[in-house]
């Protein structure tokens, strides 16, 4: 059996829960089970092929257990590894290797959350460090305002660079009907907002929403058979370095330089063959600090890079075509929704915000404080 699960697993179906706001009575199960419903719809699966669960949560400890009880699934694989927001993309690979091994046949990876009805709070599993508490940091945001302060001090990153991030993912999310945030924005707006935590204004911060997604996945055999083109995974990588952020060796370095290296590897290519970037972004410096970690351009360079409408519509760099975490959806933890939009982007499915011709895309995103990192380079058929 081949060492590593490139082109060994596809995905057949993805889809997202009811967003933004659903109401009071909803549960983060009942979202959950609204998109698996869809994404085995249009994948032309029924939930009795599934015998491979994978979910994560800040709501049940037992994740995959919860969700399966609820689904009234009995998998003969479960997977509830959580390393924070990127679980997802971790369990990407963690299904394809599965599916490789014939551990399972058909991979269900779940999550859902009811952040924003169930009062709008920032929903977390970080636990601060002792050693933290006594400065009274606001978990996560004071840590990722930290990582920016320090990139703007050591490479000369400026306030209009991060403002210039949630300008053009807002341009993006302005395509996107499904987007929670559509009206128009500009840097002075941004950077004028209400003061969060320094450099953060409350518009360099993701908005608070409820959702759900699903993304289905199995063998290439099987997926000759379904209704949608396969999507497949060429490369996946993960990585952790830390827990606390007053551990982590350097603010401006997460582990997806690690986690990044070891998809890019895997699938045989490299950041000049990727179309379109699905990146984690809570904050305005996420993708500044993704698109140097994965070789986009050189630590210290992603303000520059990210100016003048590069990763925005139009630009040679399209990043997080959906809208993003910023404007688009971000219930509590976002990974899963890289992948939704990654697939969408090379079946050709999103519309006015389609990437014309894309045939290779990442996702990639981040877990706790800069603490865990998953990487995931998925392409067409062509690219196999």
């Amino acid at each position: 059996m081949d060492g590593d699960p490139r082109g060994k697993a596809c995905i057949v179906g993805v889809a997202e829960s009811d967003l933004g706001a659903v109401g009071a009575g909803v549960t983060a199960l009942d979202l959950q089970a609204q998109a698996m419903v869809r994404a085995l719809d249009e994948a032309g699966l029924r939930k009795a092929d599934v015998d491979g669960l994978f979910s994560a949560s800040v709501y049940y400890q037992m994740a995959s257990v919860e969700v399966a009880e609820y689904l009234g699934i009995r998998p003969r694989y479960t997977d509830s590894t959580t390393v924070g927001g990127c679980s997802f993309i971790a369990h990407l690979h963690h299904a394809a290797t599965a599916l490789r091994a014939g551990a399972c046949d058909v991979a269900l990876i779940l999550y859902g959350s009811t952040q924003r009805s169930g009062g709008g709070g920032f929903t977390t599993n970080a636990n601060p460090s002792p050693y933290e508490l006594p400065y009274g940091p606001r978990m996560p945001i004071s840590m990722y305002a930290m990582s920016a302060a320090r990139h703007m001090h050591q490479y000369g990153t400026t306030r209009e660079q991060l403002a210039e991030v949630a300008v053009q993912t807002r341009a993006w999310a302005r395509m996107n009907p499904k987007a929670f945030m559509r009206d128009p924005l500009t840097v002075e707006e941004v950077v004028n907002a209400r003061a969060i935590s320094e450099p953060f204004t409350l518009l360099d911060c993701c908005v608070v929403t409820d959702g759900g997604g699903a993304v289905v996945v199995t063998r290439p055999d099987r997926a000759r058979d379904l209704r949608q083109a396969p999507v497949h995974l060429l490369g996946a990588g993960e990585a952790h370095w830390h827990r606390h952020i007053h551990q982590m060796p350097d603010l401006t370095v997460s582990a997806g330089v690690e986690s990044g290296r070891r998809a890019f590897e895997m699938a045989g290519l490299t950041p000049g063959d990727v179309d379109v970037c699905e990146l984690y972004d809570a904050f305005t410096v996420f993708p500044i600090v993704h698109l140097e970690d994965l070789g986009f351009c050189g630590k210290g360079e992603g303000g520059p890079f990210v100016s003048g409408g590069r990763i925005g519509p139009g630009g040679d760099c399209p990043v997080n075509t959906n809208g993003g975490g910023m404007s688009y959806c971000h219930p509590g933890m976002y990974g899963i929704f890289t992948i939704i939009e990654a697939t969408r982007q090379l079946r050709g499915q999103c519309g006015d915000r389609q990437i014309e011709g894309a045939e290779v895309a990442v996702a990639h995103g981040v877990g706790g404080v800069w603490s865990a990192a998953a990487t995931a380079i998925l392409g067409t058929a062509a690219t196999v």
